[in-house]
């Protein structure tokens, strides 16, 4: 999760926009819940989908083939975005 702060609902907002607050917490995000301006709950993901916490969490996962930045390859994928040279 980024440092930026969660998204504060009131208990009557939170009521009324429920659906839509767990929509965006299966996005990922952290929701907290206030009652009279003083928070009381957090409701967050019971499972995340990605899990990267920083450099080197895929270590291990990726295959790089062993032309990956030839010139070649390269070209192509200039190409590909229409950005040939």
């Amino acid at each position: 999760m980024s440092n930026e702060a969660a998204a504060q609902f009131n208990i009557h907002d939170a009521k009324t926009n429920l659906s839509r607050i767990i929509d965006r917490v299966e996005r990922g995000e952290e929701i907290v819940i206030s009652r009279a301006g003083t928070p009381v709950a957090k409701v967050i993901p019971l499972h995340r989908k990605v899990n990267r916490i920083g450099r080197g969490s895929l270590r291990g996962r990726l295959v790089l083939a062993e032309d990956w930045d030839a010139a070649e390859v390269n070209e192509q994928i200039a190409s590909d975005f229409g950005a040939s040279s």
